[in-house]
């Protein structure tokens, strides 16, 4: 059972993330019967020097939602369907593709709301680019596979689907500059994948994200309640992470996050800074809900 897997199978007893949905236009979503089985990265170390980087492509860190066509139709990471504009499905391929749906840098919460309305908006999706970056069930190495998204963005020749670019990797110089070039920009981070690695599914190895600071994914389990200031509000949440690791985030909320906080059962992603001495993250706080 990969972390994904464990994630939803912590939340699975509880059916209070669907809260998330219940917003003015937005559609309640269900959930499908199984999550597409997707490659997830891990972090990538802190001393890059142990990697060999020429062994790897490196492409930039969307802040987009991640999604799976599998030739039919779109399905988030939490298999959800999504709503797509019929002109938008009809022009996908009839094949599966993995990537990203994305408004743009910055711009997660707006991709998010467009993807969760019962009818697609059509100034939002004039906006909306699918960014391919794994070709699924694609026998050959992934740099094989990078160059076969190539060519379908050729074939395509439409620019609501791109193939995301991947440079690759050279040495822990030029990586560090790349990735302050990527977040002056306004951007998340790199990700590194292996040029050799087959297709794969579930966290590995082969793919690493480099960030500023670590992030991770946990299922909420409680509410705690706050004292002085936040009296009367969430004072942090309880949370378990797909290492079964419990711990509490009491930080990066806003006061209305605390008054309508996550819902019992939801996945949210934390950063932290390292492990303590006894293997938590240290100084982790709370970055955002997974709503897809």
């Amino acid at each position: 059972m990969n972390k994904r897997q464990v994630l939803q199978a912590l939340a699975a007893w509880s059916s209070g993330a669907s809260a998330f949905w219940a917003a003015p236009g937005l559609a309640a979503k269900p959930r499908d019967a199984a999550a597409p089985a997707l490659l997830l990265a891990r972090n990538a170390p802190r001393d890059l020097a142990t990697l060999r980087l020429g062994d790897y492509l490196v492409s930039e860190k969307l802040d987009g939602v991640r999604a799976f066509w599998n030739g039919q139709a779109m399905i988030s990471r939490q298999g959800l369907a999504l709503n797509l504009p019929q002109d938008f499905s009809r022009r996908l391929p009839a094949r599966p593709l993995d990537g990203e749906l994305w408004l743009g840098r910055g711009q997660f919460e707006a991709t998010a709301v467009a993807l969760r309305r019962s009818r697609p908006e059509a100034g939002e999706w004039a906006r909306m680019r699918y960014m391919l970056f794994e070709l699924p069930e694609a026998e050959g190495s992934f740099e094989q596979r990078a160059g076969l998204l190539r060519d379908l963005a050729r074939e395509l020749a439409w620019d609501a689907v791109q193939a995301l670019r991947q440079s690759p990797g050279s040495d822990v110089a030029a990586l560090r500059a790349q990735l302050a070039q990527v977040l002056q920009d306004g951007g998340e981070g790199l990700m590194l994948h292996r040029a050799d690695a087959p297709y794969l599914s579930g966290r590995s190895e082969v793919l690493l994200k480099l960030k500023p600071q670590d992030d991770d994914e946990a299922v909420v389990l409680a509410h705690l309640p706050g004292t002085g200031r936040l009296a009367g509000l969430m004072g942090a949440l309880r949370v378990r992470n797909g290492q079964g690791q419990e711990f509490s985030l009491g930080t990066g909320f806003s006061d209305a996050q605390r008054r309508l906080p996550p819902a019992v059962g939801s996945v949210v992603t934390y950063r932290y800074r390292g492990l303590t001495a006894t293997g938590l993250p240290r100084f982790a706080s709370f970055v955002r809900v997974q709503p897809l």
